[in-house]
C-alpha cells in the first residue's frame, strides 16, 4: 500500500510540475524530460522494492503460510507485463508508420499490414502470459 501511495505521489508530482510549466518558454527540454525520466523510475523501484518486502507480511496477515519468493515473483510478474507491454508500444509505433506509409501509397496493402501490426501486439501478449505463469507458481 506504501509504494501504491508512492506511485501516487509521483504522477501528482509530475502533472503537477507539467501544469506549472506550461506556455513557458524552456531553455533545457532535454533536462527536464530526462529528469523527469528519472524520478519517474526511482519512484517504480522504490515502489517495487516495498512490495517485495512486504508481500510476505501480507500472506501471513492473510493466515496463509509465509512465502518469502512471493515479493519477488509479483516483482518479476509486473516487469514482465511491463517491459513487454512497452516493446509492443514500440514495436507498434515503427511498424504502424511504415504500414500507414505503404497503404497510402498502395491501398491493396492494408491487409498484409494489418498482419504485420498484429506480430508486433502479439509482443504484449507473451508477457501477459509469463506473468499469469509466474503468478500460478506462487
Amino acid at each position: 500500500m506504501v509504494g501504491l501511495g508512492m506511485m501516487m505521489v509521483a504522477v501528482s508530482g509530475m502533472i503537477a510540475a507539467g501544469w506549472l510549466l506550461r506556455g513557458r518558454r524552456l531553455s533545457h527540454p532535454r533536462r527536464i524530460l530526462v529528469a523527469s525520466a528519472a524520478v519517474s523510475l526511482l519512484t517504480v523501484f522504490l515502489g517495487g522494492a516495498l512490495v517485495v518486502l512486504s508481500a510476505t507480511g501480507a500472506w501471513a496477515a492473510e493466515g496463509g503460510a509465509p512465502n518469502p519468493a512471493a515479493g519477488w515473483a509479483f516483482l518479476g510478474a509486473s516487469l514482465s507485463t511491463g517491459l513487454a507491454c512497452i516493446g509492443a508500444g514500440v514495436a507498434v509505433g515503427g511498424v504502424g508508420a511504415a504500414a500507414l506509409g505503404v497503404v497510402s501509397e498502395k491501398p491493396d496493402m492494408l491487409g498484409m499490414t494489418l498482419i504485420y501490426l498484429g506480430l508486433a501486439e502479439g509482443i504484449a501478449i507473451y508477457g501477459v502470459i509469463i506473468s499469469l505463469l509466474v503468478l500460478g507458481r506462487v
